[in-house]
């Protein structure tokens, strides 16, 4: 693949064949060097998977087929997806299976906080499914999660990454509030313009509002999202967003490049080089953000613990800063 500079200046790569523009051809699913990793099946991997196996337990690293989970496995680390491994949405993106979830484990809670303290986490990931079949999408359960894990590793830092609770702010709060929480985290995925092809069930001003809403009544957590490029987003879309999460009280932000995880997914428009990654890195702390995390392979959950240390410390240094709500 041969570098490009596109119509805004953003160098990438190309990702479709010629002539292939829905991603149809096999060649579309080649990648470029730089994004190629092996999954291990190292001592340490075989070990977190049997602990997830022993609780009943999935991991997002798992479900969604995650480049970095031989890296985290290896470390002891996992992002906990709790409420069952089926989702009740099918976005375009997502390698998450979609079908009808089945009902709520009660012992769940007490499995990942066992797995966690098994595992001695220092920092603790706890995300979803969509449950839109839940009256409350699910929010008491990850609260009751959150809970347990702070009783059993009450010097954790705990982190959720939830779905947007269909505009529930109910559900939002009872999230929000649980004891232990340090990280609220909400992913964006991708800019306005893209909703109807990769979010068809989620809405962007849904997502702005569940950000602001715990940035506003919550403000001793720290408030994080995500979003993925290379859908065919354009350099001043990604400006834009990066200006309504820092006015809807977003503090850290994550970039990575989305890879496709099959020919049923949308297809990968371009691959985003390393001078890609630095021109949004540059603009998102232009923006204020306290921590930005940007690159080819990153994640929402990705050095998760280092990204809120390097928030807590701006937001230490910096009481006065202007972007703060």
């Amino acid at each position: 693949m041969s570098e490009i500079i596109n119509d805004q200046g953003l160098p990438l790569l190309p990702a479709h064949p010629a002539g292939d523009r829905f991603g149809r051809d096999r060649e579309a699913l080649r990648l470029p060097s730089f994004l190629k990793r092996q999954v291990g099946k190292g001592q340490q991997v075989r070990a977190v998977r049997q602990l997830m196996r022993q609780g009943d337990l999935h991991t997002v690293c798992e479900e969604a087929r995650c480049p970095n989970l031989s890296e985290c496995f290896s470390q002891k680390t996992a992002t906990f997806m709790i409420m069952g491994k089926d989702c009740t949405r099918a976005c375009s993106f997502c390698a998450v299976g979609t079908a009808r979830p089945g009902p709520l484990d009660p012992l769940e809670p007490e499995n990942v906080a066992l797995a966690a303290q098994k595992l001695g986490l220092k920092h603790v990931v706890i995300t979803s499914v969509n449950r839109d079949d839940l009256p409350d999408g699910g929010a008491l359960h990850m609260k009751k999660t959150v809970e347990a894990v702070h009783k059993a590793l009450p010097e954790a830092d705990i982190e959720v990454l939830t779905p947007d609770f269909l505009g529930d702010m109910d559900a939002v709060d009872l999230v929000a509030n649980a004891q232990g929480l340090s990280v609220f985290n909400h992913n964006i995925e991708t800019v306005s313009r893209l909703y109807p092809q990769v979010r068809h069930k989620a809405r962007y001003e849904r997502s702005l509002a569940v950000l602001k809403r715990v940035a506003e009544h919550f403000p001793h957590l720290t408030v994080k999202s995500g979003l993925m490029v290379g859908l065919g987003e354009k350099k001043e879309e990604v400006f834009s967003l990066f200006e309504d999460l820092r006015q809807h009280g977003v503090n850290i932000v994550t970039l990575g490049q989305y890879l496709r995880p099959s020919r049923k997914h949308a297809p990968v428009v371009a691959y985003l080089t390393e001078e890609a990654y630095e021109i949004y890195r540059a603009r998102a702390y232009l923006v204020g953000f306290e921590h930005v995390f940007a690159g080819p392979l990153v994640r929402s959950s990705y050095h998760a613990a280092e990204a809120l240390s390097s928030a807590q410390q701006h937001g230490s240094s910096d009481q006065s800063s202007p972007f703060k709500l």
